[in-house]
């Protein structure tokens, strides 16, 4: 069996990881598996194309952005693309997140559908049943043809035009009559979401959950960072993300992790954030800042050094961070946001109202005064988060729709 997946990156970043162990896996196994990615270095390995230039990138990026449509243009890409599918006759094509204005969306997609090609399809985020906006959060408009969009210009960084409702018609139109086509959602409550929308509600609807490498993710003696940060006997939160900022409208809700450090600033606590943040943010003194924290063994230790880690995001089709601190043997609470507590492990984690800041404070309490066997907790996510479960499930679809391995 051959097996074709579409990314718009490659081991880099969640998708690009998770593509990545996918192909590791399925050449582990002896089967044929290309890789075709968009963005990002080129690199040099048998069987990954890089089907996109960086500079195509950014002119397609400002195309978009003058016409309003997010998921078009792209010509020479998708040209080079689809030349790919053609020359290796894959038995699968796997396509995961192919925004990043990698290629061209809609002609991808009816390519697909009228070769009679076996295509997964996997919902890493929204914008493949929404047409538009990557995190729908509280707007129905997709649900029936988008357009006068309320967030235009934060979801599709358009200069002029409302394109939501025309790219809606043009995603609608590429995937009507598409038979051969298994849709997979990284949560069951994308996957209810994506039945909803009138572009996959047709469809063949599944849920693998995301995987990582718990080998890197798991329960850590973490006192050489007691030491570094100079803690002693302090109770530890930890909050992960990829850009840390005070803005209310985020979609990260870094702005509750602040509030959050004046209620606690009277007590032995000490929050530790990791990632990129802005330098005018004025963080309380019991806030620990760490910028980006790239080495992930370093960053697994952080988890297991905490107490708990506070998730603030107003949506996540997913949640790495639950699955990252859980496989840490760390506890979860943050505010309901769709996929996270969806995907936790219910015993260890806890999940309010969005953005009731007391509500997450007494979780928050309460989470901090239990005792948790920390590598108990790392077990049993093991066993759901781990990414042989993860490829496990795929092949598992693979084998479902396509030929048996040998």
């Amino acid at each position: 069996m051959k097996v074709l997946q579409i990314n718009c990156v490659y081991n880099s970043g969640s998708t690009g990881k998770i593509v990545y162990d996918i192909h590791s896996n399925l050449l582990n196994d002896n089967c044929e598996s290309i890789v075709c990615y968009g963005n990002g270095p080129k690199v040099y390995e048998t069987n990954v194309y890089k089907t996109n230039s960086n500079f195509l990138c950014k002119i397609n990026a400002i195309s978009s952005r003058l016409t309003g449509v997010m998921y078009g243009g792209c010509f020479f890409s998708t040209k080079k693309l689809i030349s790919i599918i053609k020359k290796e006759k894959p038995d699968i094509v796997h396509v995961h997140c192919i925004n990043g204005h990698m290629v061209n969306i809609y002609k991808l997609i009816e390519f697909l559908k009228n070769s009679g090609i076996k295509t997964v399809l996997t919902l890493h985020a929204e914008f493949m049943h929404t047409a538009n906006c990557g995190y729908a959060l509280d707007c129905d408009k997709w649900k029936n043809g988008c357009g006068k969009c309320p967030r235009l210009k934060k979801e599709t960084s358009s200069f002029i035009f409302d394109g939501t409702h025309k790219s809606w018609v043009k995603m609608k139109k590429a995937f009507d009559g598409f038979e051969n086509l298994t849709v997979v959602a990284v949560s069951s409550w994308l996957m209810e979401r994506a039945k909803q929308s009138p572009i996959l509600a047709d469809k063949n609807h599944t849920v693998v959950l995301n995987g990582l490498d718990t080998g890197v993710f798991k329960h850590y003696d973490a006192s050489e960072l007691r030491d570094k940060h100079n803690l002693t006997d302090e109770k530890i939160i930890f909050h992960a993300s990829p850009n840390f900022n005070n803005d209310i409208n985020s979609i990260k809700g870094g702005y509750y992790i602040l509030k959050l450090a004046e209620m606690l600033k009277d007590e032995n606590v000490k929050i530790i954030v990791a990632g990129s943040y802005d330098a005018s943010i004025k963080a309380p003194e019991n806030v620990i800042l760490l910028g980006r924290v790239s080495n992930q063994e370093e960053l697994a230790k952080y988890y297991s050094m905490a107490d708990l880690t506070v998730l603030t995001s107003k949506k996540e089709t997913f949640s790495m961070v639950v699955a990252e601190s859980l496989s840490c043997g760390t506890p979860v609470v943050g505010f309901l946001a769709g996929g996270p507590e969806q995907i936790a492990i219910k015993d260890y984690s806890d999940f309010v109202a969005q953005g009731d800041i007391e509500a997450l404070y007494n979780a928050v309490q309460k989470t901090l005064s239990k005792n948790y066997n920390k590598e108990e907790i790392a077990r049993k996510a093991e066993n759901i988060y781990s990414k042989k479960s993860m490829v496990d499930g795929y092949k598992k679809i693979y084998k479902i729709i396509g030929k048996q391995y040998e």
